[in-house]
């Protein structure tokens, strides 16, 4: 039986094949962060192949060491992007538009410019891309699943800068997402300029 991911999904398309996936639809605070990942060169990647999945079935220390891992990979063998949409985006436009807005500006980023983009799960941005939404897809195929160790990566960092300025909330810990500590932080401490204020939890406290 195949190890899952693989990349039977990108063998299945001609041209520039790019791997999308987002981090932090869900929680209360900070932005929501998409990678986009090409392999240019799927030969010479070694045991790194036996390490990448889909990042929420990796503990925090081996996502940065796979992260740490891409990043050192030669140009000839792999390109990615990162995109960011701010709270004030996310609040101004919703979390789903703001979730296909970052992934546009991963996209952007790129170079070579791919000709297909797999997009885990059901969102679809809107690219000049063909793209096809892959349900699960950071289980499936390789390129999506490094694409969520980058966003998932980038956006704990992120939040770790964010709990040093404001440790009450515990974003360390919780990344944002809506723990007891957090909602107790925002009960004692209220509201801060990097919670989402279009959320229920957080519009029902500022009423």
């Amino acid at each position: 039986m195949k190890k899952t991911p693989n990349f039977d999904l990108e063998s299945q398309y001609t041209g520039i094949v790019v791997g999308i996936d987002e981090a932090g639809c869900g929680p209360w605070a900070g932005p929501v962060v998409a990678g986009a990942c090409i392999f240019l060169n799927q030969n010479n990647l070694g045991t790194l192949l036996n390490l990448i999945n889909d990042s929420k079935k990796l503990s925090e220390k081996k996502r940065e060491a796979i992260f740490e891992q891409l990043m050192q990979l030669p140009l000839d063998e792999f390109r990615y992007g990162i995109g960011i949409a701010s709270v004030e985006e996310i609040d101004t436009i919703n979390i789903g538009q703001a979730t296909r807005l970052a992934m546009q500006r991963a996209v952007a980023e790129l170079n070579p410019t791919p000709t297909i983009a797999l997009v885990d799960g059901i969102r679809k941005p809107i690219l000049p891309q063909q793209v096809i939404p892959i349900v699960k897809g950071d289980q499936k195929s390789y390129s999506i699943a490094a694409a969520s160790i980058l966003a998932k990566v980038t956006r704990d960092r992120l939040m770790h800068q964010l709990d040093e300025e404001f440790p009450e909330y515990g974003w360390r810990q919780n990344a944002g997402y809506g723990t007891a500590k957090h909602h107790e932080a925002l009960k004692h401490f209220g509201v801060t300029l990097h919670h989402r204020r279009s959320f229920a939890p957080i519009a029902a406290l500022l009423k």
